[in-house]
């Protein structure tokens, strides 16, 4: 296969990258921003449990965006081992096992909320129903919220590929690699106990970078390698 092909491949491999992406950023949008709020409260568990009773197919609908946003990253990181393991093998490997830690500490998420609507659909006392979606929604905000040490994680090897190699903006990897300590910033300000109101403002860098980062897969590709 010469180079011509080769870069052929490499642009799709970016392209279906971008695609997993793209639908993982979706339904986290749509699954945690939008639906999730309707349906879960970490401080009232009484307002949880009625809107599981009431609106569960609302409540299984956030599941289902759960299950997408696991699947999703899972083949978001397959395809970014598969793009850049020929640029810097080990940092893709960091890539994808830490984008597989990602998608494991969301399925800890869909499990509890699987468990909780189960629970709110059966017979047992309002008391006990109150005492374990109480503990489930303390697990999935906490899965969210630890995770949050491997969404930024993830990005900072992914930012280190795209500066170090220049197949994609360098700005583009830098703002990845500010993105990824400030999620890990954030994450051990909000578990410090710690009331900072400025803390969530760390991931912008980490929002921007990510859409930055789909849309160029989407559009462009990659770059073709720099001959030395």
């Amino acid at each position: 296969m010469n180079t011509k092909d080769d870069q052929s491949q490499l642009i799709t491999t970016a392209r279906t990258a971008g695609v997993w992406y793209l639908l993982m950023a979706i339904s986290g949008i749509v699954g945690f921003l939008i639906i999730h709020p309707q349906v879960f409260s970490s401080a009232d568990p009484q307002k949880t449990l009625t809107n599981l009773m009431e609106q569960e197919s609302l409540a299984r609908t956030r599941l289902l965006l759960e299950f997408a946003i696991v699947v999703s990253q899972a083949l978001t990181a397959v395809w970014f081992y598969k793009l850049f393991r020929s640029t810097n093998e080990w940092a893709a490997w960091t890539v994808g096992i830490w984008g597989m830690v990602n998608a494991v500490a969301i399925m800890v998420s869909a499990i509890a909320m699987g468990a909780a609507i189960k629970i709110a659909g059966a017979s047992s006392p309002a008391e006990d129903k109150l005492i374990s979606i109480e503990l489930l929604t303390g697990l999935l905000g906490n899965a969210w919220g630890v995770g949050g040490l491997f969404f930024g994680l993830w990005l900072i090897p992914l930012g280190h590929i795209v500066t170090s190699s220049k197949r994609m903006p360098v700005w583009l990897g830098r703002t990845l690699i500010a993105g990824g300590f400030g999620y890990l910033t954030s994450t051990a300000l909000n578990y410090s106990g710690l009331e900072i109101s400025w803390a969530g403002y760390l991931t912008l860098p980490a929002t921007v970078g990510e859409f930055w980062m789909i849309g160029y897969l989407l559009i462009f590709g990659i770059r073709p390698r720099k001959e030395k």
